[in-house]
């Protein structure tokens, strides 16, 4: 009866209180996880990839196409209404080049409508992008590219960001923290200038994974034992 209780207190809980963890090893929830792809979808897909996994047996492949036309992500729009913390195993079969790409987009309600906040890469390394002033972080200055991280091939990283209410933004790669992708209020960053000279907090309401190119360039990505929640899971914690 104490059990049944508890259960059903928790299920009460805000989802500020919450946590989303995503094997896949039970298939693809297509209704939890939908695709997104705004405005076109040209060449872009999404599939349940059952030969390779970063645990069990499943994860999500998307294979990005060229272009704008050629985005597409699957993701969820249950996001913590306060701290937002993500914790994504991640695979990548290239590396990231001198053109600017995302791997995952937030709308985000802070810019305003259809704008996003952007994880991806540009000058062979991991940046945000705000789409709203196209901002970068950190920036693309050769400082602010040594402050950052590429991100390696061929196997699975551990990707792990935090978004916070007072507009604070950190990142870690494999439970190592980048110095160049963490900008907080009221701290000094000489490689955060761009991302900082605006007052915007972001507000994600939905989070995505996948590929959107602004150039040419083409990719597949893999995904696997997703975290979603109000504090950091780092690179232990199950799905």
């Amino acid at each position: 009866m104490f059990r049944q209780a508890a259960i059903f207190a928790l299920a009460l809980l805000p989802f500020s209180l919450g946590q989303i963890s995503e094997g896949f090893e039970n298939g693809w929830d297509q209704a939890a996880w939908p695709t997104y792809a705004p405005d076109c979808n040209q060449g872009g897909k999404v599939t349940l990839d059952t030969s390779n996994a970063h645990s069990g047996k499943n994860s999500m492949r998307v294979d990005g196409a060229g272009g704008f036309c050629g985005h597409i992500f699957f993701g969820t729009t249950k996001v913590p209404s306060g701290d937002i913390y993500v914790r994504a195993w991640v695979k990548a079969s290239k590396a990231l080049t001198d053109s600017h790409v995302s791997f995952i987009t937030m709308p985000d309600s802070a810019q305003g409508s259809k704008k996003h906040l952007r994880i991806g890469g540009q000058s062979k390394i991991l940046m945000y992008n705000r789409e709203s002033d196209d901002a970068t972080l950190p920036d693309l200055s050769p400082q602010g590219i040594a402050a950052s991280a590429a991100l390696p091939t061929g196997s699975w990283q551990c990707f792990e960001y935090h978004v916070g209410p007072d507009g604070t933004i950190e990142t870690w790669l494999n439970d190592k923290a980048i110095d160049g992708l963490t900008s907080k209020p009221g701290v000094a960053n000489s490689n955060a200038a761009q991302w900082q000279r605006s007052s915007v907090k972001p507000k994600p309401t939905a989070i995505y994974f996948g590929w959107e190119s602004y150039g040419g360039d083409t990719n597949t990505f893999w995904y696997d034992d997703i975290v979603i929640g109000s504090t950091r899971a780092g690179c232990t914690t199950p799905a």
